[in-house]
């Protein structure tokens, strides 16, 4: 990951600006540089993973205009080549060098041709203006807010804002910002054209996109680790890189010390596929002594989402201090395509799809945003297979009808794709148990009891009822949103509501986001 953040204005001073931009300089420890184009200043915290050399150092500047990137560009090296024969010239092998030359051709228009995970702030010399872009998905944080005169000023984390700007919000995915106005560019949850083909077409296709989207993002000049659950997603994820690198992948499992449900699993997997496999333990200890620094890591308050953070903090965290590890490869966004435990109950396949298209556009908020913090906060970078842009686009343009779990078994499109040898068959077939939950029954239950012990039945309902947006409904709700007041005062709304099952569905109005608490759970978390 990198970090950057971008201001024109006269409200906020350069060592304001700098005090602000140093909050995130976990995200990019190999080097800091301000640079100033007109009345422009922009920042740039570096992890250098594309391009080592100093050269490809940001903030960028071609003939007065000026670009900071936090991304992945790819497929650039193509377009750098035909951008070299129109005159271009480049001082590095850094994939977002080619960003300038292409909007100087191309202007705003060139968001929608890119295949990436990117957050952008570009300063145009011509209009003296910002323009600023996001990926379609999010994968890539960006931030906004305005100063006291009214002005913009972007960052790729809320902290870096908090202090500067009343109000932060997050940049919307699929847009891009030009002359006061967010203009969509591409909405990963429009479908147009549904796919009606029969399953073995499907699966193919699926089989193929995404072993495409893994295979371009083995594309790095600075070592790579999997983080394996033993679930599905991560476990698909690791089996095709083994084969496409044709050699041992370095592996990562994280438990409790006393009942982590995954690691039998990780380990299968990783002995299957001769991966180079490590497990991290951590105790209750570990999990309630970390809790302030997770939330304040993640903007958040959400009970998934900060569930899910402790054990990939502290996995991530145990690799940034022992490994020279700098790209981490996950297997997130698949729920929120092929179904969770709770999509066996949507009432149609409209309803289906609709939950899909809702959580597709909710994602930066929840599941990116966790990968995105617990992996940067410990100076490394995410990468996310799933997240493919040609892979969602498909997958989302399948009948919902298809996806429905009609099968007696979740995510059956997915396993289907990847049959034969790629994992062992009680792994393919096996349930989903939440990452929170696999990574120990227990942490959930130590969480849940130490925040009972916080307050009264009357301290709840009294502390509680101050709170307008999203307001908690448990003891443990309450503990995570009274932290993340004192971090982010008066920035709930950063985070639309709490990740739950949709409770208008029969089967779904429960009082916790685990899936443990749905009916068909089932063996899931065995």
């Amino acid at each position: 990951m990198c970090s950057i953040m971008g201001y024109l204005g006269s409200a906020i001073t350069a060592e304001q600006f700098t005090e602000g931009f140093q909050e995130t300089v976990s995200r990019g420890p190999d080097m800091t540089r301000l640079r100033q184009e007109g009345d422009a200043l922009f920042g740039f915290h570096r992890l250098a993973i594309m391009g080592l050399t100093p050269e490809g150092m940001q903030p960028f500047a071609l003939d007065g205009d000026m670009l900071v990137c936090n991304g992945e560009i790819y497929g650039f090296r193509p377009i750098r080549e035909e951008l070299k024969r129109q005159g271009y010239s480049f001082a590095s092998d850094s994939d977002c060098e080619i960003l300038l030359p292409l909007y100087q051709l191309h202007g705003v228009s060139m968001f929608a041709m890119l295949d990436a995970e990117f957050a952008l702030i570009l300063y145009d010399h011509k209009t003296k203006s910002l323009v600023a872009a996001r990926d379609p998905i999010g994968i890539r944080p960006l931030y906004y807010g305005y100063d006291s005169e009214g002005s913009i000023v972007f960052a790729s984390e809320a902290k870096n804002l908090v202090g500067l700007c009343e109000k932060v919000s997050p940049f919307p995915p699929g847009h891009y910002y030009q002359d006061g106005r967010f203009v969509c560019y591409r909405d990963m949850t429009q479908v147009a054209r549904v796919v009606t083909d029969d399953l073995d077409v499907i699966c193919k296709n699926i089989h193929d996109k995404l072993v495409s989207g893994i295979e371009k993002r083995l594309d790095a000049d600075a070592p790579l680790g999997f983080l394996l659950s033993g679930g599905l997603d991560s476990s698909l994820v690791c089996a095709v890189a083994a084969k496409l690198l044709k050699k041992p992948i370095r592996t990562f499992a994280i438990g409790m010390s006393t009942d982590a449900i995954d690691l039998k699993y990780a380990k299968e997997v990783a002995d299957y596929i001769h991966s180079d496999h490590r497990e991290i333990i951590i105790t209750k200890d570990d999990v309630l002594a970390i809790l302030p620094e997770v939330i304040h890591i993640l903007g958040t308050y959400d009970i998934t989402t900060i569930r899910a953070s402790i054990g990939m903090y502290l996995i991530c965290k145990a690799i940034h201090e022992t490994t020279d590890v700098r790209v981490l490869l996950t297997g997130e966004i698949s729920d929120e395509l092929f179904g969770y435990k709770y999509t066996d109950f949507a009432p149609s396949a409209e309803a289906f799809q609709e939950e899909a298209a809702k959580r597709i556009r909710e994602l930066h908020m929840y599941d990116v945003l966790r990968a995105d913090r617990c992996i940067s906060a410990n100076s490394l970078e995410a990468r996310v297979p799933f997240g493919d842009l040609d892979f969602v686009e498909y997958v989302m343009s399948i009948d919902p009808q298809k996806k429905l779990n009609t099968y007696n078994k979740g995510k059956y499109l997915l396993r289907r794709a990847f049959e034969g040898d790629y994992l062992p068959q009680n792994i393919l077939m096996r349930e989903k148990a939440a990452f929170s939950d696999a990574v120990g029954h227990s942490m959930v239950n130590y969480l849940k009891e130490a925040a009972e012990e916080q307050y009264t039945d009357e301290e709840f309902e009294r502390l509680s009822a101050k709170y307008t947006h999203a307001r908690p409904f448990t003891k443990e709700s309450l503990w995570y949103r009274e932290i993340f007041e004192r971090f982010y005062p008066e920035q709930a709304e950063m985070i639309v509501d709490f990740w739950m099952p949709n409770k208008s569905w029969e089967g779904c109005n429960v009082n916790d986001p685990s899936a443990r608490v749905l009916s068909n759970y089932g063996a899931s978390g065995e």
